[in-house]
């Protein structure tokens, strides 16, 4: 009977559905059906459990005996051995035949679980939209890990940029040209200027702004507090009125800012799409 704290063990037609098909609902569990007399099954085996134990446990690795379980091995098609199945919500979702050397099964791993790194940066997104603090602590944790990491990097200069933080601009330039992230990084090192602008009082911002509707400087402090509270909608109607009122009020930053944040958003995001037209009528319209 499988045991439910070991990262390896022994199934059987008794026990499959609970020991597999069920726990793999919470945790990808990896199926290795094997027999004894398998050459390629003893060359790979110990690479499974090996690697099954240093996942501390973001999968499982069950060993199924064809010999002992032939309706199992039917069931599931297995045609040669040793054939390897990762199940989770109950299905197969990645499977190979034949023993791989180990850089290949690692390869075909991130197919079922996640590695260290992807659970921290997967954790330290979820943590942004109600603990900063708490991102910011997970990012680190990954860079310490992996410095050049660019995903860490941009989500670190993020959480930092939108806190007021004067590291953020820093970490953001680390992130080298050809990565992904790059393009983010850097409508995020444009947007600087209006975020660091912010106070973090949104009410007496928007008061200055009700009390003098034409001065420039009350919108782009309203909107520094939207942007930092990421109000996009907010922060970008208050832009376009000092586009519309006062374009070349600090040589152009209004739309600068605006321009930065499409980038953020990118053009598909419907507030894109919204805003530049109506810039476009502001300033040629």
């Amino acid at each position: 009977m499988a045991t439910t704290s070991a990262p390896v063990f022994d199934v059987n037609e008794r026990d499959f559905a609970t020991a597999v098909l069920q726990r793999s609902t919470t945790t990808p569990v990896v199926v290795d059906f094997w027999a004894p007399w398998c050459g390629p099954c003893r060359a790979l085996g110990p690479i499974l459990e090996r690697l099954a134990r240093e996942a501390n446990g973001a999968w499982l690795l069950a060993k199924v005996n064809v010999d002992q379980n032939p309706r199992l091995a039917a069931q599931f098609g297995v045609q040669g051995i040793p054939a390897v199945k990762a199940f989770r919500d109950g299905k197969v979702v990645a499977e190979f035949t034949g023993a791989l050397p180990e850089r290949e099964v690692r390869a075909w791993l991130k197919q079922v679980a996640p590695s260290q790194i992807e659970q921290w940066l997967a954790l330290a997104q979820h943590q942004e939209a109600s603990d900063a603090q708490a991102a910011a602590a997970t990012y680190r944790r990954v860079l310490e890990r992996e410095p050049d990491n660019a995903t860490a990097l941009l989500g670190l200069g993020r959480v930092l940029l939108l806190q007021g933080d004067s590291q953020a601009t820093a970490i953001l330039r680390q992130i080298k040209s050809g990565a992904p992230e790059y393009a983010t990084a850097q409508a995020l090192l444009a947007l600087a200027p209006l975020l660091n602008a912010a106070t973090g009082d949104t009410d007496a911002a928007r008061a200055a702004v009700e009390a003098n509707p034409r001065d420039p400087e009350a919108r782009w402090q309203l909107a520094a507090n939207l942007a930092q509270r990421q109000d996009w909608e907010g922060a970008l109607e208050q832009l376009l009125t000092i586009v519309q009122y006062h374009r070349a009020w600090r040589d152009d930053a209004a739309r600068q800012a605006m321009l930065a944040i499409f980038a953020l958003l990118g053009e598909s995001h419907a507030l894109v799409r919204h805003y530049r037209q109506r810039l476009a009528n502001a300033l040629f319209g």
